[in-house]
């Protein structure tokens, strides 16, 4: 059973337990068959034999009768069954089993067959009819003990039929008994050993694990089944650390997170450099777990490095390092590689940090601030202990100086773009001084002179003139200045610029008591916000002109958003005569509008009939639309 076990796959087991009971059947089989054949030939052979004593009967009844033409054909017969007893027949098949005592009473057949033919053959008739049937029967008797022997041979073989079916029988009991077991050796135990392990392993016995002692196939499962435990088992026990480890990165991407949020939110509410760097500054020592931290800003050459903000360190290190120097320290120097850098203070130069060593530093961590590959400052971090910060540490701590370098230059940014407002919010009031109230100015200052010559000359006549003529440049000065801060206070909408438009006639009326009245038709494209304020600025100008000079008791402002916007001012005044339309000194108005109407591609036209008052249209370019020019205020 070793060798099986050892060396034979599980088919040639099943095989070689197989192949000897298929063999002794056959062989039973085949025995069964010869015998059945054998007890066929000696059936035949009896029956034979039986025929030839019922012929020796008739060969002895015709020889008495005295028909002696009957007896060749009978003779003929006799001997013809005696040779076919002799040699057998296959065919039929008729075989006769010979032993000592068949081929003795064979024997005395035949030569009882010689002296039974001596009885009738060449004698005269009569026959003696006693001594035929004495001879008949005594020929006949040797035929039955030929019979009876061949019966008792035919017995035996019998005998041995029947035992070689219940060998078969046996066999097959047997057999089948061997197959069962075998199969339940090589089949089922293995099976049912690996049923059993896999039922542990599914209550949680991770340790179950199948005993192989064969090579065959259930062998090789075995195997593999317990490669399969061994891995799972080797898997749990890995678990508990794999899941702990999982835990911990998720963990540390938690709280990076959580640090960038803090430090995102950190640098949106900060309105200031100062305030920026010193929450900043606080968050980066709690985060970092720090000792210390000193935040530096650095001019454009890195030459020297301001501290703006320290949290952690003594009050005589942070005055006498308010200003370094390029070099002076490592702090203060900027990295060739723009890369985090971890200094070791007690194996630097004592002359180098000496500030650092007598605060009781251990390690310094300079981070540099960097934007658009530009160095802008660095952040600087102390350990009383030795350490090394890990990759996702260094990390971390880029990205939180990144975000603090583009906080840094969104508020140098803000604060440049509210220093270019103010500067283009007063490029605008000068344009409009000098474009509306310095041109009433310049004529009051000129009126002035006049008065002195009319007072000197004592004429009271053109000192009355005078006084009128600076008397309206005044009313126009201060109706000017009421103008600016109309047109200062008027905000525009983003997408519709009627609001504004209903606003500014409101605050005419108001100004001058005159009647309003606005139309808009049609629906366009938005004006952009710069572009509502030029258009806003022409109108009021327009209303402006109404006012000082038409004398009107009406104004129409006409509005027509489509195929192009196109805005009319009308009024009832007295207009003016046509060929005052040139653009010189006296009508600063129509050229300041015509100025503004250029800047925004737009034309303007100005229709006037002296009595019955003027027009002036202003029509927006179709490319002006599409285009939506952002004009600044300084254009403005």
């Amino acid at each position: 059973m070793t060798l099986f076990q050892t060396r034979w796959g599980l088919g040639s087991k099943l095989a070689l337990v197989g192949t000897p009971f298929l063999l002794l059947a056959l062989l039973s089989t085949m025995a069964t068959l010869w015998v059945s054949w054998q007890l066929d030939g000696g059936a035949a052979a009896v029956n034979e034999a039986g025929r030839m004593r019922m012929q020796s009967y008739r060969m002895a009844l015709v020889a008495s009768a005295g028909e002696s033409t009957d007896l060749p054909r009978l003779t003929q017969e006799f001997e013809h069954s005696l040779a076919t007893l002799r040699s057998g027949d296959p065919e039929r098949p008729l075989f006769v089993p010979w032993d000592d005592n068949v081929t003795a009473h064979f024997a005395k057949i035949e030569a009882g067959w010689k002296t039974f033919q001596d009885q009738w053959r060449g004698a005269a008739p009569p026959l003696d009819a006693e001594r035929l049937r004495t001879g008949t029967m005594d020929f006949a008797t040797d035929i039955d003990r030929f019979v009876a022997s061949i019966e008792a041979h035919m017995a035996r073989w019998t005998a041995i039929l029947h035992m070689l079916q219940m060998a078969i029988l046996v066999l097959a009991v047997l057999g089948a008994a061997t197959i069962l077991f075998t199969g339940y050796l090589f089949v089922l135990e293995p099976v049912n050993a690996l049923k059993q392990a896999i039922q542990r392993i599914q209550g949680g016995d991770l340790g179950a694990r199948v005993d192989n002692t064969t090579s065959d196939e259930f062998g090789t499962l075995a195997d593999g089944f317990n490669g399969m435990a061994e891995h799972l088992q080797s898997m749990y026990r890995n678990l508990e650390s794999k899941v702990q480890e999982k835990t911990a990165e998720l963990e540390e991407k938690r709280e990076r997170l959580e640090c960038l949020y803090e430090v995102t939110a950190l640098v949106a509410r900060a309105t200031s450099l100062d305030e920026l760097a010193q929450d900043f500054s606080k968050c980066m020592m709690r985060i970092a777990r720090a000792d210390g931290v000193a935040l530096r800003w650095s001019d454009q050459s890195n030459q020297r490095y301001l501290m703006l903000a320290a949290s952690g360190l003594p009050t005589s290190m942070v005055e006498e390092e308010h200003c370094l120097k390029a070099g002076d320290c490592h702090c203060g120097t900027p990295s060739a590689t723009g890369n985090l850098r971890v200094i070791p203070i007690s194996s630097a130069a004592p002359a180098i940090l000496k500030h650092c060593a007598k605060a009781g530093f251990s390690t310094v961590v300079n981070v540099p601030i960097r934007l658009h590959e530009k160095t802008m400052g660095e952040v600087d971090l102390f350990f009383n202990a030795q350490v090394a910060p890990s990759a996702s540490e260094r990390s971390l701590l880029e990205a939180l100086n990144s975000h603090l370098a583009s906080a840094m230059e969104n508020l140098r940014l803000n604060a440049l773009g509210k220093e270019a407002a103010v500067s283009e919010e007063r490029h605008l009031i000068a344009r409009e001084l000098h474009d509306s109230i310095a041109q009433s100015l310049a004529f009051l200052k000129i009126q002035v002179q006049l008065m002195r010559d009319a007072l000197q000359s004592g004429s009271a006549t053109q000192v009355q003139k005078v006084l009128e003529e600076i008397d309206v440049g005044v009313r126009e000065s201060y109706g000017d200045v009421r103008e600016l801060l109309m047109h200062f206070r008027t905000r525009t909408n983003t997408e519709d610029i009627e609001p504004a438009l209903a606003t500014t006639l409101l605050k005419f009326e108001h100004q001058t008591g005159l009647n309003t009245a606005l139309m808009v038709t049609g629906h366009g494209m938005p004006l952009s916000p710069d572009l509502q304020i030029q258009v806003l600025h022409i109108l009021q100008e327009a209303l402006s002109n109404v006012r000082k000079h038409a004398r009107a008791s009406m104004v129409w402002m006409d509005v027509q958003q489509q195929p192009v916007w196109r805005f009319e001012v009308r009024d009832n005044g007295v207009g003016f005569a046509s060929d005052h339309t040139t653009l010189n000194e006296t009508h600063v108005g129509l050229r300041i509008m015509h100025e503004r109407a250029q800047r925004i591609g737009a034309t303007l036209e100005v229709l006037t009939t002296p009595e019955r008052g003027s027009s002036i249209i202003l029509t927006l370019a179709p490319p002006a639309l599409a285009q939506s020019p952002s004009l600044t205020m300084a254009e403005a």
